[in-house]
C-alpha cells in the first residue's frame, strides 16, 4: 500500500514539531513528523536537574564530533543533539531565550532587503512568539500567556546564583527582570520552558495536544536516508522504520527537512543536492548544484571558568543518598526544592569594551563544578561554580561535509570555532570580565581557587 501524505518533516526536534503541527491544526494537512531519536515521554527528560544525567551520554542524545580545530590546538570537540522528540527542547537546560530584535531585523534585510515584506522582521515574528507562549509572569506587548508553551520563573534559587547576581550589580551592571523583555543588557534570573518543575518541550506543547488526530502521523526511531527526486522535484523519503526495515513515503505537496544544521546539510547531500565536485567524490548523483549546501555553519563557542568552592555551597550532592531522597520527597509532595531547577538560573549579557553597545557575551552561572566529557579527566568533582562565558554573534564560519555516502555515517563537521580574530578576542575580554566578578564579593569570598582558566 503506498504511504502518502501531503506533507512530510523529516526530523521531530523544536521546529519540527512546530512546523508539523502547524500544517495539522491550522492547514488541515495529513503529515508524517519522522524522528530517528526516542519518546520524550520519560521522567529523565521531564525534571529539570536530569540533563546532568545525560551530559556524558544517554541514548536520549547524539554526539556528533567535529573534525580537528586548527584555531583550538586541533582538539576535536563534541557537538550534542537530541535524539528524542522535541530535540533540543526535550534535552536542554530549559533556559527560555529569544533572539533580540536587531537579529531578525539583520535576517530580514539579508533576505528581501524591503521593509514592507512580511517575513523574519522582528515586527513578523513577534506575533508567533506571543502566541506561542505560555508566561506565567509577564503579560505585555511582548509576552504571551495563553499559548502552549509554558514559561516560569525557577521553582528555586541557589545561594550561588544569587551571589553572581549580586557581584555582578557590585561591577556596575544593571539587574535586568526580563532578557526576552525591551533589553538584553544586564544581570538577572532566566526564566525556564517548564511549569512546576516540569519540562514544557516542544513535543509536550506542539505534539501531544495533537494525540488521536488522525491527520498526524509520527515515526519515532524513523531516519530518513534521503529525499527522493524525480524531475527535479521533490516526491518524498526513503527512510528506516524502528525495525530497521527500509521504507518510501510519499509527499503530495513538500518534503520539509528539519533535521538540525548539522544532519539537514548532510540530508540535502545525499539527495543530490549541493556542490557537484563534492557530491561526484562521494558517487551520487547531481541534481542540483548548490555549493552554499553545507557551507556558512555558526555555532556559539563557550569557555567555562570553574571555581572551587571554599564550603557546601551550591548543588554537589544534592543528587545522590539522602540529599536526593528529601529533594525527591519535596519535589513529589509539594512541586518545590531543587529538583524544579535545571541549576541554569542566573546569567548575564555584558558587552567587556562598550556599555552602549549591544552584549557580545553571554554568561551562565552554574552551582556546581560544571564536568563534561572535556573536562571530566582533570576537574575536580566537589563544591563549586562554573561561569561560562558565551559569544553572541560569532563571525567564525565553518562547514558540514559528507563522510561517505552512507547516511548512518556521521558527517564531517568544523565549525572553525575561534577562527575569526575578533571571535578570540571577544571571548578574552569575556573571561576576563567575568574572571573579575569571581573576584568581586561576595563571590570572592565564597572560593579557594579557580580550576579553569
Amino acid at each position: 500500500m503506498r504511504e502518502s501524505y501531503d506533507y512530510i518533516v523529516a526530523g521531530g526536534g523544536s521546529s519540527g514539531c512546530v512546523a508539523a503541527a502547524k500544517l495539522v491544526s491550522q492547514g488541515g494537512a495529513r503529515v508524517l513528523l519522522l524522528e530517528a531519536g526516542h519518546s520524550h515521554r520519560h521522567p529523565l527528560l521531564d525534571m529539570p536537574p536530569g540533563i546532568f544525567k545525560m551530559i556524558n551520554g544517554s541514548k536520549f542524545m547524539r554526539y556528533h564530533q567535529t573534525v580537528p580545530q586548527e584555531h583550538l590546538d586541533n582538539r576535536v570537540h563534541d557537538i550534542p543533539q537530541g535524539n528524542v522528540l522535541g530535540g533540543g527542547s526535550s534535552v536542554n537546560a530549559q533556559v527560555y531565550m529569544r533572539g533580540r530584535p536587531s537579529d531578525y531585523e539583520e535576517w530580514h534585510q539579508l533576505l528581501r532587503g524591503d521593509n514592507d515584506y512580511p517575513g523574519w522582521a522582528w515586527r513578523d515574528v513577534l506575533p508567533h512568539f506571543r502566541g506561542m507562549e505560555g508566561n506565567d509572569r509577564l503579560l505585555n506587548d511582548l509576552h504571551g500567556n495563553e499559548g502552549p508553551l509554558l514559561v516560569s520563573d525557577p521553582g528555586h534559587i541557589n545561594e550561588v546564583s544569587r551571589w553572581f547576581v549580586q557581584s555582578l550589580q557590585a561591577m556596575g551592571v544593571p539587574f535586568n527582570h526580563d532578557f526576552n523583555g525591551a533589553t538584553q543588557s544586564g544581570v538577572g534570573f532566566y526564566q525556564f520552558m517548564n511549569r512546576q518543575g516540569k519540562r514544557s518541550s516542544a513535543a509536550y506543547a506542539f505534539i501531544a495536544p495533537l494525540a488521536g488526530n488522525s491527520k498526524l502521523t509520527v515515526a519515532l526511531n524513523a531516519r530518513v536516508s534521503r529525499v527522493e527526486i524525480e524531475r527535479g522535484v521533490a516526491k518524498g523519503v526513503i527512510y528506516r522504520d524502528g525495525n530497521g526495515t527500509e521504507r518510501k513515503a510519499y509527499a503530495e505537496r513538500e518534503v520539509i527537512l528539519a533535521a538540525g544544521s548539522l544532519v539537514t546539510p548532510q540530508l540535502l547531500m545525499l539527495s543530490g543536492i549541493g556542490a557537484a565536485d563534492h557530491l561526484k567524490s562521494h558517487g551520487l548523483p547531481c541534481h542540483s548544484d548548490l555549493p552554499g549546501v553545507g557551507e556558512n555553519l555558526i555555532d556559539h563557542p563557550e569557555v567555562p571558568i570553574i571555581a572551587i568552592a571554599n564550603g557546601a555551597f551550591g548543588y554537589h550532592k544534592q543528587g545522590i543518598g539522602w540529599r536526593m531522597l528529601l529533594n525527591g520527597i519535596q519535589f513529589k509532595l509539594f512541586g518545590t526544592g531543587t529538583i524544579t531547577s535545571s541549576g541554569v538560573e542566573a546569567g548575564a549579557f555584558v558587552n567587556p569594551t562598550s556599555s552602549e553597545e549591544e552584549p557580545s557575551i553571554q554568561a551562565f552561572c552554574v552551582p556546581i563544578v560544571y564536568l563534561d566529557r572535556d573536562t571530566l579527566s582533570f576537574v575536580q568533582d566537589t563544591y563549586g561554580f562554573t561561569i561560562t562565558t558565551v559569544v553572541v554573534k560569532p563571525k567564525s564560519r565553518g562547514t558540514v561535509r559528507l563522510r561517505s555516502p552512507d547516511p548512518d555515517d556521521r558527517p564531517l563537521v568544523s565549525p572553525n570555532l575561534l577562527k575569526d580574530p575578533d571571535d578570540m578576542r571577544t571571548m578574552i575580554e569575556g573571561q576576563k570580565y567575568f574572571l573579575k566578578a569571581v573576584h568581586t564579593a561576595p563571590l570572592s569570598q565564597r572560593f579557594e581557587k579557580i580550576a579553569i582558566p
